[in-house]
């Protein structure tokens, strides 16, 4: 059964749902697939800048994996809960000029990294990466391998997102042929009124039949998104969504709270309000899910993720690899990270890095021969201090604060009294432990692990003691 309130605290495997806890600490606060967050990132950081940081790493010397990210932008039709940076457009010839602009910023990238250009890890993100066709996929994969080298496909870990509804059975197996290892699929909700509400129509059997084919193509793990919280969602739509799911037996599950911002977002202007469930049956939802899932031998790894016990994502956590970017947990902890195509982030050396947001910014500054860089931050020794101890703690769930002294010039416990303050408050409240070595955060910190984080982010609490912040963050649950 549900978490309900007369039922406050639900117990599993490494995850503790307490809803009086999380109604009353749930509030706006980043994702922290970065530290800072992008949100701090200035534009009078550019080309120059990027090319420091490469030339930086050069200067260090030593081989160092990458791992690369490529944004497509295109989708056929809008999902009304999408906050992603999307073009929707028939008009197939923008991805034509589209991908001729980003092979162009694929050679550049390739130059600078020319013999420390060995990837590990690809992502394809959007947008709908299959938006493009199997012919302007093949192309660029090709492209990328001549420009970079690649490792071997038994130990590289090479990714891409795709929408069920645009890729037959035949699609999936050219896919893995051309050097596809991960896929994701993007579900959000099995229920045919609830699609229908957020303008995406997806029949059980064609996303299925699609899990099939990855299996039988090869894949070494298959992902799926849901999201929880839209519109005309239930109790009763979700236990039957996720029974579904777990019937399909993905190797990871990404379970996503919908944030309702129509003030940021133009396609969720179309979602009724009224039909959206209210906080309470979110939060019934989360624990039933989370209950579904972990009955089902699936790992929490944290924030909204889950994964088997036997993938690459469970495995990294027990040994203590995870990573955390802006493609969500990753396994490749001591990756750089290059970001190809419009509004993509780089993160490399001490710095971050954003394109430019439009195709036509884009455009012109490839034209001038530059990368299309728009803004970006050079970390201080204080960000780089706070990033890997946010790192720490939600990936692994705990920081050993000897680690931290050893690595940087400080003592713990007097550069952050302040934070060590307010965190007390979180440790009343059974979120974590706060002993002399260690911060240890508690099954039931867990889900409220951007809380704790938060904690550190002095960007954030510098923003709130001054003035009022804008509502540009989702709800930490």
């Amino acid at each position: 059964m549900p978490t309900t309130s007369s039922q406050n605290v639900a117990f599993f495997p490494s995850v503790q749902f307490d809803a009086d806890i999380i109604g009353k600490l749930s509030q706006s606060g980043p994702r922290y697939t970065s530290y800072p967050t992008a949100d701090r990132f200035q534009p009078d950081f550019g080309y120059g800048n990027y090319l420091e940081a490469v030339a930086g790493l050069r200067m260090r010397g030593g081989r160092r994996p990458l791992s690369l990210y490529l944004h497509i932008p295109f989708c056929d039709t809008v999902c009304y809960y999408c906050g992603c940076n999307k073009i929707v457009t028939k008009d197939r010839s923008k991805a034509a000029t589209y991908l001729s602009y980003l092979k162009q910023e694929i050679e550049m990238q390739a130059r600078l990294f020319a013999g420390m250009n060995q990837i590990e890890q690809l992502h394809f993100g959007g947008g709908t990466p299959t938006y493009l066709s199997d012919r302007q996929m093949g192309e660029l994969m090709a492209h990328l391998r001549h420009q970079f080298e690649f490792a071997p496909d038994e130990l590289g870990e090479y990714s891409i997102e795709i929408d069920p509804r645009t890729v037959s059975v035949e699609r999936v197996h050219s896919l893995r042929a051309q050097g596809f290892n991960r896929i994701s699929l993007g579900v959000q909700d099995f229920d045919p009124e609830v699609q229908k509400a957020v303008n995406r129509i997806q029949p059980e059997a064609e996303t299925v039949a699609i899990i099939e084919a990855a299996r039988a193509a090869g894949f070494r793990s298959v992902s799926i998104d849901l999201i929880y919280g839209l519109p005309l969602q239930s109790l009763a739509t979700m236990e039957q969504t996720i029974a579904k799911v777990v019937s399909a037996s993905p190797d990871r599950i990404a379970l996503y709270n919908y944030a309702h911002m129509p003030h940021l977002f133009k396609p969720q202007r179309r979602i009724h309000e009224a039909e959206l469930p209210t906080a309470q049956v979110k939060l019934d939802m989360l624990a039933l899910c989370i209950r579904r899932l972990c009955a089902a031998g699936y790992v929490y790894i944290g924030m909204d993720h889950f994964a088997k016990p036997t993938d690459e994502l469970a495995i990294a956590q027990r040994q203590g690899r995870l990573h955390r970017n802006f493609q969500g947990y990753s396994t490749r902890a001591e990756a750089e990270l290059i970001s190809c195509g419009v509004s993509a982030i780089s993160a490399v050396g001490a710095t971050y890095c954003q394109n430019e947001k439009t195709l036509e910014a884009y455009y012109e500054k490839l034209d001038e021969g530059k990368l299309p860089i728009a803004r970006g931050i050079k970390l201080s020794t204080d960000d780089l201090l706070r990033r890997i101890i946010i790192q720490m703690l939600m990936c692994n769930f705990e920081l050993s604060i000897e680690s931290i002294e050893q690595a940087y010039p400080i003592e713990f416990r007097s550069y952050f009294a302040a934070e060590l303050a307010k965190l007390a408050a979180l440790e009343a409240d059974g979120l974590l432990t706060i002993e002399p070595a260690w911060l240890t955060v508690t099954p039931k910190g867990r889900l409220l692990i951007r809380n704790i984080c938060m904690v550190f982010d002095r960007y954030l609490n510098a923003a709130r003691d001054n003035a009022p912040q804008p509502l540009r963050y989702s709800k930490t649950i």
